[in-house]
């Protein structure tokens, strides 16, 4: 490729831009949040976790690439909090490119067992954050002219498990709203896409499979092989560098085309 095609030299540069990134505290999120610093855009970190971890991990971060990175507490379960981190991105760093909607939960259980306040929390912060943190920054991409929007979903998005009924619905809405939201905004030069991971080795993940051990009455062991690893036909974790390349795609120029689409990046497991 030569400097003369459209886009293509800046696809890894993000510079002058912002991004906020939810439950970017730790896993998924984090390593976007690394991907959108080292490249140059400043962003406001957000998640759960000790505060005195969370403000080393902000520190180093902004102090290893030299841009801003700011951190807000939102609790993804309640609608004015982020619609206040959203406001203050905006406002911090001056404008809004970038909207991550990462924050996710699981709770493994049959449904006829299923405890009903997970239910509802689950919902809220893997479906319903997503509203609130993408309906609050609109306006600030709308006033910019331009605007990226990634959910994170995830295979469970397209297919279905045992045991994760909450996950597996709200995943499943994610990817329809994420649907509605890029034929809302076509017209305006913001584009709202879904990646939709395999397992992804992330504290999530490890919660996973001492409760699929539970449920299932299975060794660790066996859950790791048989159950998690046995739906990827690669039989091996989806790494967070993998899932930063398409995010990073998605971001720039050369992905203004893709638009309410719904990327797999599983090791095969939906194509089976």
């Amino acid at each position: 490729m030569t400097d003369a095609t459209p886009g293509f030299r800046d696809i890894g540069d993000l510079k002058g831009q912002a991004a906020v990134i939810s439950g970017s505290t730790s896993g998924i999120g984090l390593a976007l949040a690394r991907a959108v610093a080292t490249r140059g855009g400043d962003v406001v970190l957000n998640g759960l976790g000790d505060p005195a971890e969370i403000e080393r991990t902000r520190a180093e971060l902004a102090a290893s690439t030299g841009v801003r990175v700011l951190y807000h507490p939102a609790d993804m379960t309640q609608g004015d909090q982020i619609d206040d981190m959203v406001a203050y991105a905006a406002c911090e760093l001056g404008r809004l490119d970038i909207l991550v909607n990462n924050a996710g939960i699981q709770h493994v259980e049959a449904v006829e067992n299923f405890p009903t306040d997970q239910w509802e929390k689950i919902i809220a912060i893997n479906l319903s954050s997503a509203f609130y943190a993408t309906r609050a920054a609109i306006p600030h991409m709308k006033a910019l002219g331009r605007g990226r929007i990634v959910n994170m979903a995830s295979a469970h998005g397209l297919v279905a498990s045992p045991f994760k009924s909450a996950y597996v619905a709200a995943k499943h809405g994610i990817i329809g709203f994420t649907k509605t939201v890029a034929l809302e905004l076509a017209q305006d030069n913001i584009t709202c896409n879904a990646i939709c991971p395999g397992f992804v080795h992330t504290p999530i993940v490890d919660k996973q499979i001492d409760d699929q051990a539970r449920t299932r009455n299975m060794s660790r062991e066996d859950v790791m092989k048989n159950v998690i690893l046995g739906s990827q036909p690669t039989k091996r974790f989806v790494t967070t560098d993998e899932l930063a390349g398409i995010f990073l795609y998605l971001v720039s120029d050369l992905g203004a085309s893709a638009n309410g689409a719904s990327f797999s990046i599983d090791g095969g497991w939906t194509a089976q």
